[in-house]
C-alpha cells in the first residue's frame, strides 16, 4: 500500500514553526517510504482566509525545500462533495437537522454547567431527516454508547465513551461545511494512509474516527505530536520571539538549519544533532517521535545555523548574503570579491544578516571609524608606520600580492622599527576597517586588494595629519 500522508494549513496567517514542523514530518515520512505527500488549504473559514496567507505558506514550504506531489487542492472549491457525502448520512439516518436557535443552545449549556453536568447537547433534534422550512444546521448522530478507540501511533492507545462525545455539528445553518467533517471526506477521498498533526486535534479524533467508520471508509493511522512551547514552556508565541518561518529568512537564517532544528525539537535518532536532509530521509520515523513537548531554544537554532554557514559552499552563502548587503545600499558586485569577503567571515557570523554588518567595512565608500577606536589607535606616532606600510605594499608585485608577500611586509616593518606586530595591525586595521575587531588582516588587505588598501591606508594618514 502506498503511503500519504498531508500538511493542511489553514491560511489565516504566515507559516508558522509549529505548522512547519508538522508538514516537515509528514513531508519526511512520505519520502522515506517513496510515498506521495499532499498539499491541501483548509479554507472553509472564508471570513479569515486570504490569498496573501495562502502565498506566505506556498513560499514558506518552497524556502524549507519542501516539494509536494498532489495540490493545493482548496477545500472551498470542493463543497459539493461535502454536499453530496451529507446528503448521504441525513439519507442513511446517520445525520439530522438541528434548529435549535443559539440562544437556546446556550441556555441549554448553561443550564448543563449549573447542574455540574457536561454541556453537551441534548438530542432534542435526533431523527429530524427531512429538510426544515427556516435555516438548520446538520448535526452527525454519535452513538450513545461503546468506546471509541484511536490507536495512535505517537501518544498510544486512547479510549473514549462515546458517552461523553455529543452530536456535532457538520454543516452550520449558513450552509457551510465544519472542518471535523471536512477534514474527513478529504483525508478519505485523497486515500490518506497516515494523518500526522499536532496534538491539539487529539480531541477531534474519536469524533472523526466514527465519521470514517459512518461511510465506511478505511481509518487512517493517527500520529498526533506534541506541541512547541516557549522557554516559559507556554504555547510557542510572537512573545517569545519570531514565530514566522519566513521571519527566519529574513533574520538570515538558512533553510537547511531551520530544517534542521524543527526536526529535531520532538523527534530524535540517538544523540545526533545535525543531518543532511538524505540522512533524515532515511532514517525518520514516527515511533522516535517524543510525547512530550518540545522547548523552542533560540540558541540552539543560533548555533546550527552558524555550523551550516560554516559548512556551505563560499558561492552560496555570497549569493545568500548578497540580498543583505543590497538592503543597506551596497552594490557587491562593484566591490571585492563576494566569495573571498565570505572566506573571512564565515568563522565569525551567525546569520547571514549579521555576516552583512561585518562584511559592511569591505564595501563602504566613506569609511566610517569607530571613534574609539580612531582616538586610541590612530595617534600621531602611527603615522609614519602607516606611510611605511604605503610604501610597501605600493611595491609588491601582483602576483605576489598575497597573504605571505602582505605578511613579509609586515614583519619587515616591525623589525625595522623594533615594534610588536600588533602596534602595527591595530593602527591598519582601524584604517581599513574603521574598528578595533576584524578578520585577519592579512586577509582583509589581501581581499580588499591593493589600491583599496592603499587610498584607506592614505586617508587614516591624512585624518592624522589633520588631527596633529
Amino acid at each position: 500500500m502506498e503511503v500519504r500522508t498531508r500538511f493542511a494549513p489553514s491560511p489565516t496567517g504566515y507559516l508558522h514553526v509549529g505548522g512547519a514542523r508538522t508538514a516537515i514530518f509528514n513531508w519526511l515520512f512520505a519520502r522515506r517510504f517513496k510515498g506521495k505527500f499532499i498539499l491541501r488549504i483548509e479554507d472553509t473559514d472564508q471570513e479569515r482566509s486570504t490569498d496573501e496567507s495562502t502565498n506566505a505558506i506556498l513560499e514558506g514550504m518552497r524556502w524549507l525545500g519542501m516539494d509536494w506531489d498532489e495540490g493545493p487542492f482548496f477545500q472551498a472549491k470542493r463543497v459539493d462533495i461535502y454536499n453530496e457525502h451529507l446528503e448521504r448520512l441525513i439519507k442513511e439516518g446517520k445525520a439530522f437537522y438541528c434548529t435549535c436557535s443559539p440562544d437556546e443552545l446556550e441556555a441549554k449549556r448553561q443550564k448543563a454547567l449549573s447542574e455540574g453536568k457536561k454541556p453537551k447537547y441534548d438530542g432534542k433534534c435526533r431523527g429530524n431527516t427531512k429538510r426544515p422550512d427556516v435555516p438548520a444546521a446538520v448535526r452527525f448522530l454519535s452513538p450513545n454508547e461503546g468506546f471509541t478507540v484511536v490507536d495512535d501511533i505517537v501518544k498510544g492507545r486512547v479510549v473514549v465513551e462515546n458517552s461523553e462525545l455529543d452530536d456535532l455539528v457538520i454543516r452550520r445553518s449558513d450552509g457551510w461545511p465544519t472542518y471535523n467533517f471536512c477534514v474527513v471526506i478529504d483525508d478519505a477521498t485523497m486515500k490518506m494512509t497516515h494523518v500526522i498533526r499536532g496534538d491539539d486535534h487529539l480531541n477531534n479524533t474519536p469524533r472523526q474516527i466514527q465519521m470514517y467508520e459512518a461511510f465506511g471508509y478505511p481509518v487512517p493511522k493517527f500520529g498526533h505530536v506534541p506541541m512547541i512551547l516557549g522557554s516559559d514552556k507556554t504555547r510557542l508565541s510572537k512573545r517569545h520571539g519570531a514565530t514566522s518561518v519566513m521571519a527566519y529568512r529574513e533574520m538570515g537564517y538558512l533553510p537547511e538549519a531551520l530544517f534542521n532544528y524543527l526536526v529535531r525539537l520532538g523527534w530524535s535518532h540517538g544523540d545526533q544533532e545535525i543531518f543532511s536532509r538524505d540522512q533524515l530521509i532515511e532514517v525518520f520515523d514516527l515511533e522516535n517521535v517524543g510525547k512530550s513537548a518540545g522547548v523552542f531554544n533560540p540558541e540552539k537554532l543560533l548555533w546550527l545555523n552558524a555550523h551550516y554557514i560554516k559548512e556551505s559552499a563560499n558561492r552560496k552563502i555570497g549569493s545568500l548574503v548578497t540580498p543583505f548587503l543590497e538592503a543597506k545600499g551596497f552594490e557587491p558586485s562593484r566591490g571585492p570579491d563576494l566569495e573571498k569577503v565570505v572566506t573571512t567571515l564565515r568563522e565569525r557570523a551567525k546569520t547571514l544578516l549579521e555576516m552583512a554588518d561585518f562584511a559592511e567595512f569591505y564595501y563602504r565608500e566613506d569609511l566610517i571609524y569607530d571613534e574609539n577606536a580612531s582616538a586610541k589607535f590612530l595617534k600621531p606616532e602611527s603615522a609614519s608606520v602607516l606611510e611605511a606600510l604605503v610604501a610597501r605594499l605600493q611595491d609588491i608585485s601582483d602576483a605576489e600580492f598575497n597573504h605571505d608577500g602582505i605578511e613579509k611586509a609586515f614583519r619587515d616593518i616591525t623589525e625595522e622599527k623594533g615594534l610588536k606586530l600588533k602596534d602595527l595591525a591595530q593602527p591598519v586595521r582601524v584604517a581599513l576597517t574603521g574598528s578595533a575587531i576584524s578578520p585577519g588582516i592579512f586577509e582583509v588587505i589581501e581581499v580588499l586588494g591593493k589600491g583599496r588598501s592603499l587610498k584607506r591606508l592614505q586617508k587614516a594618514v591624512d585624518l592624522i595629519s589633520s588631527k596633529s
